[in-house]
């Protein structure tokens, strides 16, 4: 029997996991000594790179002292919780990554708590000891304390800690006495995490993730929970409702490296792909084929938020998308709830429209990017949280926020914090920092980003979880400025822009397509305002000095998707498509405005 150990590495964003597996794979000797490799090995899709975090879990596996570590690697962000949740499943241990001065955050509260109930053994790595003002003892205690708030076991408890830098490629039992490479962190591994267990018995495997092959179409992948997997091997697919389908395994593959490799037969604790099933959605169980038992579903925390997903409906409709119509949308959604266990897709009153549930802004903004970037045409509503009745009491989502800003902006934050219906429970200094503590309704979270980064002269560093239902906390202020709106088709013109420079800032630049009813910026004042940016200048043949004036226009003001997602408000849609991205109102015309406006204040 092979040695096998599967560990999955989790921490908040931005703490360094990925690197950490690039230093593994690097010291491992999986590459050649040419081979290019470049960095963040693992965020191989161009909207991981981009943004610098890991969205979707991904599988690797590394050989050291004739062990095969299987290595997961989780996404670090609240809102792809889901993500985290399922490929634990995976593993018989974690390796808890912190940062040396940041110390446990939000999300690493979350998926610890994950890791603790399903009894996988932790290591602890205090990462990134080498940035200044770090602070490992702290850390070690507040990590500590996490697990004693947590109810780890008293196994769990006895943790090993390794303090590094993933980046500088080195890992010692002791901060202040660096080594030269990551081999005590391996040899922690091996020590500390169990080995893969070995069930006799039949067949029972849980599929946790997803993979897709243009020649094969959809591969099942997952850990071998009990009995062995064979080539050819006749078996049964439970379902979660408890159906059952009966199926054949055409191809099985082992990970190795950064790849698969072919298999014959898979025994218990090693991770598969498998080739050959088909209609299986995450959390099916593969089983015997004569005796199939089910393994427990894996349970996801419900959706916290939803959005209006419909088809494009302004005057630059199917100029821009490949995919525009109902019907492209609508397999596009369905096809996404295969893997995205988190998301849930609704279907309205309307056959055009479609309810998306889902984490956060962040969750459903990732869906949005990464439709915009395969062609897809669509518009999109105002985000709004899920609201419940718990024992006759109107509930809604409420997050733990946690801000870590500089001691002399601290009050701005308290004060925007708290406009938006959020209650202060810790304040404390952390280095040359305030660290701000609040309890916040989901809803005013929407929109309070861009806010603080201004109060703060982004320096603020803010991230929260979902923390529990609780009563209704009344109105929350929205946005303060009113926009202004298009009255007519057209180019923009700088003389126009220039005109109607005091009314507001403006979203777009000169020489623009715009449409009825677009935003095109927003207003000094807190109403709508309507305007001609397509009007030129009156050229005449009479010339004096003094008439003609220097155009100068300020810069156009850009929102990324999420700042436009918690910009808009009910009564407009963001419409995305693959080239340009841009606010409308619902209706386009103002007289139609006037007539349903009633219809939108009651929302």
């Amino acid at each position: 029997m092979q040695k096998i150990r599967n560990i999955a590495i989790i921490a908040h964003v931005d703490h360094g996991k990925t690197t950490l597996v690039d230093k593994i794979l690097h010291s491992c000797a999986i590459f050649r000594d040419n081979q290019e490799t470049g960095e963040l090995i693992l965020d191989n899709n161009d909207l991981e790179r981009e943004r610098g975090i890991t969205i979707v879990s991904k599988n690797v596996s590394v050989r050291y002292k004739d062990v095969k570590i299987n290595i997961i690697d989780t996404p670090g962000h609240a809102d792809f919780g889901g993500e985290v949740e399922r490929v634990l499943k995976m593993a018989d241990g974690v390796l808890l990554l912190c940062d040396a001065f940041e110390g446990a955050m939000p999300q690493t509260r979350f998926v610890t708590q994950k890791a603790l109930a399903l009894g996988l053994k932790p290591i602890v790595v205090v990462n990134k000891v080498d940035k200044e003002n770090c602070r490992p003892e702290e850390v070690y205690e507040q990590i500590f304390e996490l697990f004693f708030n947590l109810e780890a076991t008293e196994d769990q408890l006895d943790f090993p800690v390794i303090y590094g830098s993933s980046k500088q490629g080195w890992m010692s039992t002791d901060w202040k006495q660096p080594t030269t490479d990551i081999f005590p962190l391996m040899d922690t591994i091996l020590a500390t995490i169990p080995p893969a267990p070995v069930s006799e018995g039949t067949l029972q495997m849980q599929i946790t993730s997803l993979d897709y092959s243009s020649f094969v179409g959809r591969i099942a992948v997952g850990r071998v929970a009990r009995g062995t997997i064979r080539e050819n091997m006749p078996v049964s697919l439970v379902k979660r409702d408890g159906t059952i389908q009966k199926s054949r395994i055409k191809e099985l593959y082992t990970f190795e490296g950064l790849g698969k490799v072919r298999a014959s037969e898979v025994s218990s604790g090693d991770i598969c792909a498998v080739v050959g099933i088909e209609g299986f959605d995450i959390g099916d169980t593969i089983a015997d084929f004569d005796k199939p038992e089910q393994l427990a579903v894996i349970k996801i925390d419900e959706p916290t938020m939803n959005m209006l997903f419909t088809i494009n409906t302004s005057p630059f409709f199917g100029k821009e998308g490949k995919f525009v119509t109902s019907r492209h949308l609508r397999d596009r959604l369905y096809k996404e709830t295969e893997k995205n266990l988190a998301l849930k897709v609704v279907e309205t009153e309307s056959p055009d429209s479609y309810l998306v549930y889902g984490r956060g802004i962040l969750h459903l903004s990732v869906l949005i990017e990464t439709m915009r970037r395969e062609g897809y045409e669509l518009q999109v509503g105002q985000p709004q949280v899920i609201i419940k009745e718990i024992d006759g009491v109107k509930c809604e989502p409420v997050e733990t926020l946690i801000v870590d800003v500089p001691g002399d902006v601290a009050g701005k934050v308290i004060e925007l914090v708290t406009a938006r219906k959020g209650d202060l429970l810790v304040m404390e200094p952390k280095g040359d920092l305030q660290h701000l503590e609040f309890d916040i309704p989901a809803r005013g979270i929407i929109g309070l980003r861009n806010n603080v980064l201004t109060a703060t002269g982004g320096e603020a560093i803010m991230a929260h979880r979902f923390k529990a239902y609780e009563p209704w906390k009344g109105t929350i202020p929205g946005r303060l400025n009113g926009v202004l709106v298009s009255m007519d088709s057209g180019k923009t013109t700088a003389f126009a822009i220039d005109k109607l420079q005091d009314r507001g800032r403006f979203h777009v630049e000169p020489g623009v397509d715009i449409y009825e009813g677009q935003i095109l910026g927003e207003h000094i004042r807190d109403n709508d305002l309507v305007i001609n940016l397509t009007k030129g200048k009156q050229l005449t043949n009479m010339r004096a000095s003094g008439s003609d004036t220097n155009v100068r226009i300020a810069p156009a003001i850009k929102f990324s998707l999420e700042e436009a997602m918690e910009y808009i408000q009910a009564d407009e849609y963001i419409e995305i498509t693959p080239v340009a991205m841009r606010l409308r109102k619902i209706y386009l015309n103002e007289n139609e405005r006037k007539i349903n406006a009633k219809r939108f204040q009651s929302q």
